[in-house]
């Protein structure tokens, strides 16, 4: 059974950090979660890989303390499902039976650490908020490609070819005998551009195709 600690919380709205937890030892499950609380983080504790597939994750940012020997679905095979699912939680192994193969596996599949039991109780909490912090950062660069996105979904398409050629180094001149407009229609198609994706510059304007991946399209002809 899925134990909860601070139950008293709704997971749906939690804003502050958790420590997802999953190992098959009570004991160990205790004392992790004492540790994380005492420093004060919100904890989640799973016996298994399957519980916690089975519960709703909060979007919140987040990491994983996992076992690598755990009933059911190992700690390694959980994370190339959860790689599977786009679920890109960072995840913090941890082992009493570790070796290099394993470790070498764990770390190619993103894992931030991979801790052999037993690990000093600092080793564990730096590997928790360095995971945490990846994870949080990670959370804001995609809400700023989401943000970006919505803007873009807003342009003509006549202004998304505009933006692609503007965004490749094309002048106003250069861009119109690209496309076959009068150099005064680019200049306003491109004003269009910049206020509805909110940028206050050419520059900024280019970082934000850069930030959505908008490359030129060659023309059918191949000509560049």
């Amino acid at each position: 059974m899925t134990e909860r600690p601070n139950s008293s919380h709704a997971p749906a709205s939690v804003k502050e950090p958790i420590v997802f937890v999953v190992e098959d030892d009570e004991s160990m499950r205790r004392a992790l979660s004492n540790l994380f609380q005492s420093v004060g983080l919100e904890v989640e504790l799973f016996g298994s890989a399957s519980e916690m597939l089975k519960s709703k994750l909060p979007d919140v940012a987040s990491c994983l303390v996992l076992d690598i020997r755990l009933p059911g679905l190992s700690g390694l095979d959980f994370q190339t499902e959860l790689a599977k699912a786009n679920i890109r939680i960072p995840i913090i192994f941890m082992t009493g039976h570790g070796d290099i193969p394993m470790t070498v596996r764990a770390m190619k599949g993103g894992a931030v650490d991979f801790l052999t039991k037993p690990f000093r109780d600092q080793e564990m909490l730096d590997g928790v908020v360095m995971a945490i912090d990846r994870d949080r950062k990670r959370r804001e660069a995609d809400k700023i490609v989401a943000n970006l996105q919505t803007l873009f979904e807003t342009l003509t398409p006549r202004e998304r070819e505009i933006l692609a050629l503007v965004s490749s180094g094309l002048m106003n001149k250069q861009t119109a005998a690209e496309i076959g407009l009068a150099e005064i229609t680019v200049k306003i198609h491109r004003g269009h551009i910049m206020k509805k994706m909110g940028a206050r510059s050419l520059a900024d304007l280019i970082r934000m195709a850069e930030t959505l991946g908008i490359r030129r399209t060659k023309p059918s002809g191949g000509q560049t």
